[in-house]
């Protein structure tokens, strides 16, 4: 929506001030977004996907207290060591999901629940929660919790963010399978997975396009096949051979997904013999590119 508002705009950036209010309201829908499908599918199946919330299913479930009172009794911890540790910058993207998350989680508890099928309930609620977390991320915001601790772990130890982040999710999974059944964690990470699945899709969309490494003994042919036949630009890249040493002109083509088939025709009838690399790029930005235009 950012990139949509700038186009609007004629390319001209969104002043601070309008950003920093425009962060600010995708941060609040984010938060509501996901208190809401805590509230209409996790909490009333059990399903604890992972993270703080998860953590409030489990602690409501054992000691009766309401889910938002422990992710507040655990975010702001966290946020102050937050604070401590990893300095302003970090602290300051978490305070407003910290701050409202449980606040909306609070204020929707009476939501009526649509469904008592776990399985609905772990993906639609998945999916409610992977919309709600990218217009937080995209407002430059976080909701703190697990993902603060994964960050002051990664700092204090070296381990990989994203894998304490797997690490603090399964644990939390794991303890939802004792707490209430076996079934139960099993829906849990069908949560989890749509909530990842969605928000790659919110970040990236359904363009995404396909990069090419053409290698080939005729690649001025190939080239002007593909500018001419196929219409897309290239970029000419120099390599060598590993084990000849011989330079080789390596032919880099961006292109959407439905040219790759004409593509790779084009580079066979030129050259049978061409080594072709192709792999998914999530996303191309730049002066010339256009993936609607080649759809």
């Amino acid at each position: 929506m950012t990139e949509w508002l700038t186009r609007r705009r004629g390319s001209k950036p969104l002043n601070p001030g309008v950003q920093a209010a425009w962060n600010f309201i995708q941060i609040i829908i984010g938060c509501m977004a996901v208190a809401l499908s805590f509230n209409m599918f996790l909490v009333p199946n059990g399903i604890a996907a992972g993270g703080v919330s998860g953590m409030s299913i489990l602690v409501k479930e054992l000691v009766g207290i309401t889910p938002a009172v422990t992710q507040w009794l655990v975010n702001i911890p966290l946020f102050l060591l937050a604070l401590w540790l990893l300095g302003k910058k970090f602290g300051a993207k978490a305070v407003l999901g910290s701050t409202f998350l449980p606040l909306f989680v609070l204020l929707t508890v009476h939501v009526p629940n649509p469904t008592l099928n776990p399985l609905l309930a772990a993906i639609y609620g998945g999916i409610g929660i992977g919309l709600g977390l990218s217009l937080v991320f995209r407002g430059g915001g976080s909701t703190g919790g697990l993902d603060l601790a994964a960050q002051m772990v990664h700092r204090l130890t070296g381990l990989p963010y994203s894998l304490a982040i797997v690490l603090f999710d399964a644990m939390v999974i794991i303890a939802a399978g004792f707490v209430f059944t076996p079934e139960t964690s099993l829906y849990a990470l069908i949560a989890t997975f749509v909530t990842s699945k969605t928000i790659d899709f919110m970040q990236n969309g359904l363009q995404l396009s396909k990069i090419a490494f053409i290698i080939s003994e005729r690649a001025e042919e190939v080239a002007e096949g593909i500018l001419h036949d196929l219409n897309r630009g290239l970029t000419r890249l120099e390599g060598h051979g590993g084990y000849t040493g011989a330079g080789k002109t390596v032919l880099m083509v961006v292109a959407s997904q439905n040219e790759v088939p004409k593509l790779k025709q084009l580079v066979r009838a030129i050259d049978p013999s061409a080594f072709v690399i192709i792999s998914n790029t999530a996303e191309v930005h730049g002066e010339g590119f256009r993936l609607e235009d080649h759809r």
